[in-house]
């Protein structure tokens, strides 16, 4: 991967967050996109950026990509079992453009949300889970490679920044959305694709599903976490508005099996979601 020194020379000074976020999001050069969110993440941390000036580039509304992957409906995309190279292949790379969505993801709720009156530590545990997407997306891009293959060489879906787009303008949806649907999803999931790689003998997938599972714990807990403050400051039950959100503005179903352990764990109890299972939303 393209290192952050790198990124530093290609990209023009950034003073900012807001627009060193926006820039990310737009890049379309992935090793570019990525090391420069791992620089923002590092600099923010380190206090050398402010939050936003009247000067920032306008976030943009889809992240930039390179030509391929193409995208085509979730249901167009292939099923193989993880018993063959091949499968394990595609798994693996339907698991990279979550990560390289998450990334953009996390990126966008820092951006676009800059001027909402919440603390600087929100900021902070959104760009803790920029960077620890980036270098997700990085080691499923590793194994892949590790594999003779590539992201972009399989079709894949744009379910995740559709949601992304319907929130845009209220920030308790896309919590609500992002992280306690889309996020926790993957606490329940992978798991089970951990042990199957394991049974394969694929332990270097397995091990790189371990390091996403573990760290996927605290993005969830960020999501729930600044849910939870944003519904206490307007008098708000979190469960109760957690479940009017998910309805206006997630479409499809709330699937078991739940990881109700993990969720927990990360702040999103069973009361926000069992009442929302198996019903088709609008």
């Amino acid at each position: 991967m393209t290192g952050i020194a790198d990124t530093r020379h290609r990209f023009p000074a950034v003073s900012t967050l807001r627009a060193g976020a926006a820039m990310a999001v737009a890049e379309t050069d992935l090793d570019l996109k990525t090391g420069l969110t791992r620089d923002l993440a590092r600099r923010w941390r380190e206090r050398r950026l402010s939050l936003r000036s009247p000067l920032d580039p306008r976030v943009p509304d889809r992240p930039g990509r390179p030509d391929k992957p193409v995208l085509v409906p979730p249901k167009d995309t292939d099923k193989r079992s993880l018993h063959t190279p091949a499968g394990r292949i595609a798994m693996l790379h339907a698991l990279a453009h979550i990560e390289l969505n998450a990334v953009d993801l996390a990126l966008d709720i820092v951006a676009r949300f800059a001027d909402q009156p919440v603390p600087l530590s929100f900021f902070e545990g959104w760009m803790m889970v920029a960077d620890e997407e980036a270098k997700h997306f990085g080691l499923v891009r590793d194994r892949l490679r590790s594999l003779g293959a590539d992201y972009g060489d399989l079709p894949a879906h744009d379910g995740l920044w559709q949601a992304a787009h319907q929130t845009r303008s209220d920030l308790t949806a896309r919590l609500a959305v992002v992280p306690l649907i889309l996020e926790a999803r993957g606490l329940d999931v992978t798991p089970s694709l951990q042990a199957k790689m394991r049974e394969t003998g694929d332990t270097e997938s397995a091990d790189v599903l371990k390091v996403i599972y573990d760290d996927e714990k605290g993005h969830v807990a960020v999501g729930a976490k600044w849910f939870r403050f944003l519904c206490a400051r307007e008098g708000k039950d979190p469960a109760l508005t957690f479940q009017k959100l998910v309805r206006e503005n997630f479409r499809g179903a709330l699937k078991p099996p739940f990881n109700d352990v993990a969720r927990a764990a990360a702040g999103l109890t069973p009361s926000f979601y069992r009442s929302l299972t198996a019903t088709s939303h609008a």
